[in-house]
């Protein structure tokens, strides 16, 4: 007895000297106070479990740790692509404003002759997919959060393995964490068939710290630098089928033009990532056709960049806002920034409209969005819950002319955390398009009546508050 004694006490010792170095190190990281005071409610009041869940999510990595010095470098000097001179294009002042952040913030290109097609129904954008894919000549290059190897999935395996067999080059990129089901006879699979195919950030011992919360949430299909696809839609059934209790709501885009090398840039920096291979060759950047007269920009974020370039952008595009702010995101769990600029606009008159799920994939994190609402009514934005299913979008719309599509939501993972990819589409036609798609699910939602909202059960508001205390780390 007395030696069991002993060893609990030195447990005890040695697990709370843990905690209380860990504390140290996390306020010497000098990270946002609630961040840290969120992560020291965990570490204090939920024993060992709470350590695990700092140790999988919650370390804090520079730059420099997911990538090496000497890739970085060599990837800040990747110039395949190069950027036009804004100020020789006809832009509004509020569409230059906002070209100008993102050059700066992310090195992102403007593209001007292009044309987007957007996509609302899983079923019409995959047939789309389909018969561009049959159509390639040289290169198909894939990347995706959530692979998975069911009917669509198996579908788009025998599709790559046919274009790999007639000799296109066929590349392809999962996340290790959301493609989890994809396992490694399947990569196997596509591997004998001559497909190169890599997963990102694998989570293995010893590394499962490291690299289990950057995770590439990006969704890029590039076929022969001519076509692409991007968005929020990625390859599994649920996005055909829908969910036991309702259909799934997305937004994607087809695009044509120069800004296909912009997300072409995109994938062959994170080929580089996972497979330490520069694509440089000019036959991957065949000379861009003139297709249209849209102009778009493409931005990326992640751990591994200097800025939260895609919230900064968003920052910047609703403090120039006149008319509407009219935004659909699965997830709503801003940074105090965001929550400022969404109230000035709507207190200077902008007519701020949010569209948010009713039903949620993930609890937590819809009550943690919940918690966010209080402060959205007091300024006077609207908030609509989508009602048929599951509403998956990343779309935001600014006046007439900015729109925004891509794999970004509105929440702190995506702003600091994931790798994502957003396009800021310049064009009135397009804008009138997702204005139309908007009303169309604000028809398909219920406002929520503030009044009432206030009221609803304490219950309620306390599962909201307990979730908001983790929003930091969700």
């Amino acid at each position: 007895m007395i030696i069991w004694e002993i060893a609990y006490i030195v447990l005890l010792v040695v697990y709370f000297y843990t905690i209380f170095t860990t504390i140290l190190f996390l306020l010497m990281e000098n990270r946002n106070p609630v961040k840290s005071i969120a992560w020291i409610f965990v570490l204090l009041f939920v024993p060992v479990i709470g350590f695990l869940f700092y140790l999988l999510v919650g370390k804090k990595f520079r730059k420099k740790r997911i990538i090496s010095k000497r890739s970085f470098h060599l990837l800040k000097n990747y110039e395949v692509v190069t950027s036009h001179d804004l100020s020789n294009l006809s832009l509004t002042d509020s569409q230059l404003a906002i070209a100008e952040v993102a050059a700066s913030n992310a090195d992102s290109p403007l593209f001007e002759h292009n044309t987007i097609s957007v996509y609302t129904d899983a079923i019409a954008l995959y047939e789309s997919i389909f018969q561009d894919i049959k159509k390639a000549k040289h290169h198909i290059n894939l990347e995706y959060y959530i692979f998975i190897p069911d009917k669509l999935g198996t579908r788009m395996m025998e599709a790559l393995k046919e274009k790999a067999r007639e000799g296109v080059k066929v590349r392809v990129i999962i996340d290790d964490v959301g493609s989890w089901r994809f396992k490694k006879r399947h990569m196997e699979e596509l591997r004998a068939e001559g497909i190169e195919v890599e997963s990102f950030l694998e989570v293995r011992l010893p590394y499962i710290s490291s690299h289990v919360n950057y995770r590439n949430h990006r969704k890029i299909l590039v076929i022969d630098g001519m076509i692409a696809y991007t968005g929020g839609i990625n390859i599994a059934d649920r996005y055909l089928e829908g969910l036991s209790w309702g259909k799934w709501r997305d937004t994607h885009a087809r695009l044509e033009g120069g800004v296909v090398l912009g997300l072409q840039k995109t994938f062959f920096e994170d080929w580089y990532f996972v497979k330490q291979s520069l694509v440089e060759d000019s036959e991957y950047y065949p000379q861009p056709e003139a297709k249209g007269d849209v102009m778009i920009q493409t931005v990326i974020s992640g751990p591994d960049m200097q800025w939260e370039s895609i919230m900064q952008i968003y920052v910047k595009a609703f403090a120039l806002a006149k008319k509407r702010i009219f935004i659909e995101t699965p997830y709503f769990i801003p940074p105090e920034s965001l929550i400022t600029s969404l109230q000035i606009a709507s207190l200077s008159g902008v007519d701020v409209r949010l569209i948010l799920p009713k039903k949620s994939d993930a609890k937590v994190t819809l009550y943690s969005s919940y918690s966010f609402l209080d402060q959205m009514f007091k300024a006077g934005i609207k908030v609509y819950l989508y009602q048929p299913g599951f509403i998956h979008s990343k779309m935001t719309i600014v006046d007439d002319d900015i729109s925004f599509i891509g794999s970004a939501n509105m929440d702190f993972r995506s702003f600091e955390q994931n790798f994502e990819l957003n396009t800021i589409v310049y064009d009135q036609n397009t804008t009138t398009n997702l204005i139309s798609i908007f009303e169309e699910d604000l028809r398909n939602s219920v406002k929520i009546d503030e009044k009432e909202w206030m009221e609803r059960p304490s219950r309620k508001k306390i599962k909201e508050s307990l979730a908001r205390l983790f929003s930091p780390l969700l």
